[in-house]
């Protein structure tokens, strides 16, 4: 079958992408072929589409990290014809043609069947940045997380953040974000964001071991020396989830935090995530985590990905940019 796709390929310049025409004779047969309805905009798609060769080792390629749609032919019962699944995350996008083309073709055990309550457009919109944010939110109820305080969500305007958010408001949480700029202040309120604190308000950067305990709990997307101040005002026996390394990898800071305050840090990784453990947070989702998408999510075609991909590589792109596929 004909379809089409952003394929992006290497030249002499580097890489280039368009929309072309491919066939899904030319997919690899992985054992589930897959329509795609819809598919979303994540930072890890463009470094693909920028060549980044710590993302995707080989070209041509589609990116598209996220994915739902219906089953087209399966190799495995567990699937039939006219399913609607959801794939994210695991290595499509990267090096398994991705969601920007109307036809994936995956194994079974990256496929998730769609929750009853959750539409494929809901599924892509939450994605790879929805399982994100849910596998983090979990782990810190899990060790218990108090709403006597707010959370700090770093990155509160991004595709993770912004669900992040979304999610613990539904919960009942108070929420406070952290922003150096100060555009992204309407979103932040219209997502829910109680509180917008600036750099001064933190009292960065501040070279105390220990500060007074502010918050219940934090979200993390930007690591470096902000998770590292973060790390000094969360109260006893909170958590922090950290999923993103925007400030850098390394992580300057003392063992104050942690043994007199027994701090948890929580690493969070979706890419690998358990296909049982996945399937219990895609059905949260769409039950006790759902929320109303239309606050963070806005809708574009497969040909305006072009240009979004330098838009969200500038930091222009609030919340989750959902792709139209087919």
């Amino acid at each position: 079958m004909k379809y089409k796709a952003l394929l992006i390929r290497e030249n002499e310049n580097g890489v280039s992408g368009s929309i072309e025409t491919l066939d899904t004779d030319d997919l690899r047969d992985n054992g589930v072929l897959i329509k795609v309805h819809y598919s979303a905009l994540n930072y890890k798609d463009a470094l693909s589409a920028k060549g980044n060769k710590g993302v995707t080792r080989q070209y041509p390629h589609t990116p598209g990290i996220d994915a739902s749609g219906v089953v087209v032919k399966s190799d495995d019962e567990s699937f039939k014809k006219g399913d609607k699944v959801i794939v994210t995350s695991y290595d499509l996008g990267m090096n398994t043609f991705g969601g920007f083309g109307e036809y994936i073709n995956v194994p079974k055990s990256w496929v998730i069947h769609l929750p009853d309550n959750l539409t494929l457009k809901e599924a892509a919109s939450l994605g790879t940045a929805g399982l994100t944010a849910s596998i983090g939110i979990d782990k810190m109820i899990l060790n218990g997380l108090d709403k006597s305080k707010k959370i700090l969500v770093t990155g509160a305007s991004g595709g993770v953040g912004s669900c992040v958010v979304s999610i613990l408001k539904t919960l009942g949480y108070g929420v406070v974000s952290f922003s150096r700029n100060h555009n992204k202040d309407d979103f932040l309120k219209k997502i829910g964001v109680d509180e917008i604190l600036s750099s001064q308000d933190l009292q960065m950067p501040n070279k105390k071991p220990l500060m007074n305990e502010k918050f219940a709990g934090a979200f993390d997307v930007v690591g470096g020396d902000t998770l590292a101040h973060i790390l000094k005002m969360i109260s006893s026996n909170g958590s922090v989830a950290i999923c993103g390394l925007v400030d850098g990898m390394s992580l300057n800071t003392t063992v104050l935090p942690f043994i007199l305050r027994g701090i948890n840090i929580l690493g969070v990784d979706s890419a690998e995530f358990p296909l049982e453990k996945r399937k219990e947070i895609w059905n949260k989702l769409a039950t006790n985590y759902k929320f109303n998408l239309d606050n963070i999510t806005k809708e574009y075609q497969l040909e305006d990905v072009s240009y979004l991909i330098d838009e969200i590589l500038q930091g222009k792109i609030f919340g989750r940019a959902l792709i139209k596929i087919s």
